[in-house]
Formats: structure tokens, C-alpha cells, sequence
């Protein structure tokens, strides 16, 4: 059984989550779940207030649902639709979703810490703030995705595809972002500190003056002022 430690838990076989409570996975490292909802019609629900935990849903049509402060945990979402769906103050803690929708989505000051994503589609997901540290989007695409704001310590990005994608004011700090594609990416106001110019592609990417400082410092550069004449 696969051993992974979370947000407060103590580490034993199992996953410790939010809450420190130790829980089960499955062979693809899923949280083991205890019920499932298979196929619903989820069409344009107000989901507010609802509370989900350790819950599978597959193959769910989330399509224009809307929910204020509803909390999903430890749950696994596969081949769901989320498509033009609109989430505030939601929380999706230790989440895993695998081959789900993201079509035109909007989530406003929501929470995924510590959720995983597998071969989603994320075509002009809007992201408003919100916490999405320690997320694992590693090769996901989010060329015509726009975050701004948004809290994204130590989230997995390897690999990610953000060519032209707006990615401003993100906090980054730690995150892993080697073999990144971030060109033309607007990235202003973003902590880069962890952004390997070597390894990842920055090409035709914005960036601001005090961006561009960490960048050069990163290189091994030491940027000084002119010298006097």
C-alpha cells in the first residue's frame, strides 16, 4: 500500500489528509473510496452547502452546475463534466480527477490543496485566488486558461503547457516547473523564484521588471547598477 503523508496527518500505510485522519488508496493512488455515484444528471444544480467525503463519481454531469461553500474531501472525480460550471468558496481537498471537463469553468476563492489531475481538459478555465497549493497538474494544458491571484505553493507542474496562458499573481514559490512551456505566457506579478529559465521555455513570455531580476539572478547573473563614469 502506498504511504504518502498530507496536511497534518501522522504517516502510515495509507494517505494522511486534511484533518489527520489515515485513509486507504487505491492501485492508481486514489483515496480509496466508500461510496460512488455513477452517471447522475447533475445539470445546472445549485450544489451549495453540500458536504462530499471519500465519494466516487463517474462519469457525473456537472455541466452549468453552480455552488457556493461546497466541500468535496478525499473524493474522486472520473470522466466528469464540469463544463460552464461556476464554484465559490468551494473546497476540494486531496481530490483526485482523472479525464474530467473543465470547459469554460470558473472557480472564485476555492480550495484544492493537495487534489491530483489526470489527463483533464482545462479549455478557458477561470481561476479567481483561491488555494491550490501542493495540486498535481504535471503535463496538463492550460494554454487558454486564465489564473490570476491564485496560491499554488509546491503544486506539481512539470511538464505543464501554458504557452500564451495568463498566469498573474500566482504564488509559486517551490513549486516544480521543470520542462515548462510558458511562452508567451503572461506571468506578471507571479512569484518566479522557482523557475528555472534553463529548463523551462520563457520565450515571448511578460514578464515585470522585478521578474525579470529573479530571473537573471537565477542564471547566475548579478544585476548592479551603471558604474559611474
Amino acid at each position: 500500500m502506498k504511504v504518502v503523508a498530507g496536511v497534518g496527518g501522522r504517516v502510515e500505510d495509507g494517505v494522511a489528509g486534511v484533518g489527520g485522519r489515515v485513509r486507504g488508496v487505491d492501485r492508481t493512488g486514489a483515496p480509496t473510496a466508500e461510496s460512488e455515484i455513477r452517471d447522475a444528471d447533475w445539470y445546472g444544480e445549485d450544489l451549495s452547502g453540500q458536504e462530499h467525503a471519500h465519494v466516487a463519481f463517474v462519469g457525473v454531469d456537472l455541466t452549468e452546475a453552480t455552488d457556493v461553500g461546497a466541500v468535496f474531501t478525499e473524493c474522486t472525480f472520473r470522466d466528469c463534466r464540469f463544463n460552464l460550471s461556476r464554484h465559490t468558496e468551494a473546497a476540494f481537498l486531496n481530490c483526485t480527477f482523472t479525464g474530467c471537463s473543465f470547459f469554460d469553468a470558473t472557480f472564485t476563492d476555492c480550495k484544492f490543496v493537495g487534489s491530483m489531475f489526470d489527463r483533464c481538459t482545462f479549455d478557458l478555465l477561470t481561476v479567481e485566488r483561491g488555494d491550490w497549493s501542493f495540486v498535481g497538474l504535471s503535463g496538463a494544458d492550460l494554454t487558454r486558461a486564465t489564473l490570476t491571484g491564485t496560491r499554488m505553493r509546491e503544486a506539481d507542474l512539470t511538464g505543464l503547457r501554458a504557452s500564451g496562458a495568463t498566469l498573474r499573481h500566482l504564488d509559486l514559490s517551490a513549486a516544480w516547473l521543470p520542462e515548462a512551456d510558458l511562452s508567451g505566457a503572461d506571468l506578471r506579478g507571479s512569484d518566479l523564484s522557482a523557475v528555472d529559465p534553463r529548463s523551462a521555455d520563457l520565450t515571448g513570455a511578460q514578464v515585470d521588471v522585478i521578474q525579470a531580476v529573479v530571473l537573471v539572478t537565477t542564471l547566475g547573473l548579478r544585476v548592479r547598477p551603471d558604474a559611474p563614469e
